[in-house]
């Protein structure tokens, strides 16, 4: 059972610097490179110095280990090292573990990072090729034979559940996709710079998995993005306005699995999303209507509409209609669709050029912000706030 109490994590903890790679489909450089790139970037956005940083965070999935990081990108000492599991469910949960360490006293700079060559080297979205035997792997035994093999595949089954509920048809799911692209054609940094698409050719994009198109579903990306997280107090003393922590969750519901939660008594909503959602709330103590900007984890269309109705913002059913609204600005950096699939970090950092007001889409006067991480998985979402 989930905690039902605020927690006392928030506003104790800011972002204070973000750095980040070019947006690539080719890289030409390893993946550890990337990660330091991303890392010194970042620290350099903060006005601080590798010697400053004393904990470092990343994904289980990163093939750049901490202290191979720690040692590239010319820190010293570590005094907190951590790991997060379940892929893009992860990208949250790694500033929630900066805050937590911060907090706690644990460390005093901490910089969260994921970097890969998803693009040019593995690329996700081809699925389950190779596997070491584990528990977790168990779940997929059920699906494989079944010819669920890819992410895509996998989020089609909850997609068509959703559709055939509520009475929509695929192009429910085309409102978040020229959203997200409407907002990275006026972002330099996005993939699809330049490049909005209608809902028309959303429609007669081709069929990956149906009901899934091919603009339903998140590019490949290579790069590689980092963000540091320090004490509210030291922050105010650094080069950029702080983004403060104010609440910060990580949830898995029940009979939760990785991407394959079908044996669920209801394939329309994303119970993990849930646990996360009540517990930014409480926390917060806000509610749907006093956020003002919405930073979305968006691999694939339906999961953005779902994720709506688990927060509150609109009723079940009613999301793709609440996009096609503009009722609340969303990903406005592009996303994953459009600007570039890093694990949800590169929302993250949306997220702080909001609050800074620096974004290229910019939402006047923004003041508090939600980014929430990977869906169909073990999840995690922020609350992010202007300080005072």
């Amino acid at each position: 059972m989930s905690i039902h109490r605020a927690d006392s994590l928030g506003g104790r903890a800011a972002i204070v610097g973000i750095g980040a790679t070019e947006f690539s489909k080719d890289s030409g450089r390893s993946e550890l490179k990337l990660a330091v790139e991303a890392v010194r970037a970042a620290l350099d956005d903060a006005g601080l110095t590798p010697a400053d940083v004393d904990g470092l965070v990343t994904f289980t999935m990163d093939t750049s280990p901490e202290i191979t990081v720690a040692q590239a990108a010319g820190i010293g000492e570590l005094s907190f090292f951590s790991r997060v599991h379940y892929g893009g469910g992860a990208a949250c949960a790694t500033v929630q573990q900066a805050a937590l360490a911060v907090a706690s006293g644990v460390a005093e700079v901490v910089v969260c990072y994921r970097a890969f060559n998803e693009r040019s080297g593995r690329r996700f979205g081809s699925g389950v090729q190779r596997r070491e035997p584990s528990a977790e792997g168990t779940a997929l035994g059920w699906n494989l034979p079944a010819g669920l093999l890819t992410p895509a595949s996998w989020v089609a089954m909850a997609a068509q559940r959703y559709l055939h509920t509520y009475g929509l048809t695929p192009d429910a799911f085309g409102h978040v996709a020229v959203t997200d692209r409407r907002h990275a054609a006026r972002n330099p940094a996005a993939y699809f710079y330049g490049r909005p698409i209608t809902l028309a050719e959303h429609a007669a994009s081709r069929w990956i998995v149906e009901p899934l198109r091919l603009l339903d579903c998140c590019q490949e990306t290579d790069g590689g993005q980092a963000i540091v997280v320090t004490s509210t107090e030291r922050a105010r003393s650094l080069r950029r306005p702080p983004a403060v922590i104010t609440a910060a969750a990580q949830g898995a519901g029940r009979a939760q699995e990785q991407m394959t939660s079908f044996y669920r008594d209801d394939l329309t909503g994303l119970p993990e999303m849930g646990v996360v959602a009540r517990q930014l709330w409480r926390t917060a103590g806000l509610a749907p209507a006093d956020i003002d900007v919405a930073i979305l984890y968006d691999h694939f269309t339906p999961f953005v509409l779902m994720q709506l109705e688990e927060f509150g913002f609109c009723g079940p059913g009613e999301a793709a209609d609440f996009v096609a609204a503009d009722a609340l600005p969303l990903n406005t950096h592009g996303g994953q669709l459009g600007e570039a699939y890093l694990h949800g970090m590169n929302g993250i950092a949306e997220a702080v050029r909001q609050l800074r007001g620096s974004s290229v889409n910019q939402v006047p006067d923004a003041a508090r912000v939600l980014v929430t991480a990977g869906t169909g998985v073990p999840t995690s979402g922020l609350i992010l706030g202007a300080d005072g």
